[in-house]
């Protein structure tokens, strides 16, 4: 029995997955960014360094833990296992969470059908198919968010083996972008509050907090440890970008700033203060910008001139900063469209690359000739977000009126980071829908997680007035 019941949920599980590679099987390949080919590429150099010991000098653009953790599913050949890998993972940890508001149920049927029906209509309505389907690390932050209310708040639920899988996966999460470490890190902090203000779903969480506190510290530590063996120092971004630096001169303040003062600083970007950018992306990427245009020593001291240049503007324009850093948090929350599954000449580029003899099968797909219904799912997923934003309003003071604590813990967890990522991207580097695209749909897989829970809370009365 016990063999059939584990055999019957991997079964769910990879029922649940295949339901949200639908975008992939549509544009007939795995959908692709331009910071994906980074992803793809940086991989095999990466292993080499780490493995081998080839000699050091290979600097990756982005995060080497997603590169790494990806490269043995692609080996450079093709991208679709990657996409399968992430499906599993997020059906996995969405089964669980789906699990945990009915854990003592031996009606695997019952659960199965909520999960099933709650993941179709996710992955319909909104942009986790999307993201899953996605070459880039972006699914795995709301799959970390929902991996640290399972460890918090469903705990007693998981096996031994399940803890150690969710922490794997949580910890591969953090790793993956920096800003999903930095947005679980301000989760703990929040959760350690309302631990420490009695909260009365926080009652006998404290030492899960500090499980996942040491998952983010251990996390943090071993990027600075690889990021110290590869490149020989010691950091948590590794070789970053000054995300910061763009945003401030783009938004006026920072602009303003160097220009009143650079005529007594000796910093390397004054000797661009003529032509500043006021676009962050022309400031960062553009051929002759700012910093594609400057030398590794240039763009080394305009690295160690960012906070201090955000500070000094901070101090001296502290209204306008605010204004506009309010204004961009403002647009960042409520854009959340599928406007980043285009084409682009930097895939066409590079796709032969990273991934030998697939550029034709790419320039044949929805994606590579603008055929993707994103229009339409992008107002579909509008109403839905915010259907389920009022629906989460409305039912949360019954909820604690009826002490469902584990579903007041999952809102606690998904609806301050929902808006911390929102707060963090549009206000640190910059205002971009897919920043908020890929967590909003944990805003309906709350709200019918909601739905699942006062359905279960119905059911249980009535078994117990029919048993009085």
């Amino acid at each position: 029995m016990r063999v059939t019941a584990r055999i019957g949920r991997g079964l769910v599980v990879l029922a649940g997955a295949l339901l949200m590679l639908w975008p992939a099987i549509l544009n007939g390949y795995p959908l692709l960014y331009p910071d994906s080919m980074s992803y793809l590429g940086d991989g095999r150099p990466l292993a080499r360094m780490l493995f081998l010991h080839a000699p050091k000098g290979y600097v990756a653009m982005r995060s080497e833990f997603y590169s790494l953790g990806i490269f043995p599913f692609h080996w450079n050949v093709t991208a679709w296992p990657i996409i399968v890998l992430q499906a599993l993972m997020t059906a996995y940890i969405l089964w669980l969470v789906v699990r945990s508001f009915n854990p003592r149920s031996v009606d695997l049927c019952r659960t199965a059908v909520q999960f099933l029906t709650l993941t179709a209509l996710v992955s319909l309505t909104t942009s986790l198919a999307w993201y899953v389907c996605f070459v880039m690390p972006d699914v795995l932050g709301p799959v970390l968010y929902l991996a640290a209310y399972l460890l918090v708040f469903a705990h007693e639920t998981l096996s031994t083996r399940e803890k150690c899988a969710v922490g794997a996966i949580a910890a591969w999460g953090m790793t993956a972008h920096s800003t999903h470490l930095m947005l679980a890190a301000g989760l703990c902090v929040l959760l350690a509050l309302l631990f420490l203000l009695r909260w009365p779903p926080m009652r006998a969480r404290g030492r899960a907090i500090g499980g996942v506190a040491a998952i983010v510290l251990l996390a943090a530590a071993v990027q600075m440890a690889l990021h110290g063996y590869l490149y020989g120092k010691a950091s948590l971004f590794g070789n970053r970008m000054p995300y910061m630096m763009a945003r401030i001169i783009a938004d006026g303040p920072g602009r303003w700033y160097l220009q009143a003062h650079c005529g007594e600083l000796h910093w390397a970007i004054c000797d661009r203060v003529g032509d500043l950018p006021d676009n962050d992306d022309d400031f960062l990427w553009t051929d002759g910008g700012v910093w594609e245009a400057a030398s590794p020593e240039k763009q080394q001291q305009m690295l160690q001139e960012e906070l201090p240049l955000v500070l000094a503007t901070v101090r001296a324009y502290p209204g306008a900063q605010f204004r506009i850093s309010l204004a961009n948090f403002g647009t960042e929350l409520t854009e959340f469209g599928l406007w980043d599954f285009t084409p682009n000449p930097w895939i066409e580029s590079e796709l032969d690359k990273v991934l030998p003899g697939t550029l034709p099968r790419y320039l044949r797909t929805r994606q590579a000739q603008s055929r993707l219904p994103t229009v339409f799912l992008t107002g579909v997923q509008q109403w839905v977000v915010l259907a389920s934003a009022l629906a989460i309003l409305v039912c949360v003071p019954l909820l604690w009126c009826w002490r469902r604590w584990r579903i007041l813990g999952l809102v606690a967890v998904l609806i301050p980071t929902v808006i911390a990522n929102a707060f963090l991207t549009a206000v640190l580097s910059e205002v971009d829908s897919r920043y908020q695209a890929r967590v909003v749909w944990l805003i309906p897989l709350a709200a019918g997680l909601i739905v699942l829970d006062l359905l279960d809370r119905r059911r249980e009365r009535r078994a117990t007035i029919e048993s009085a």
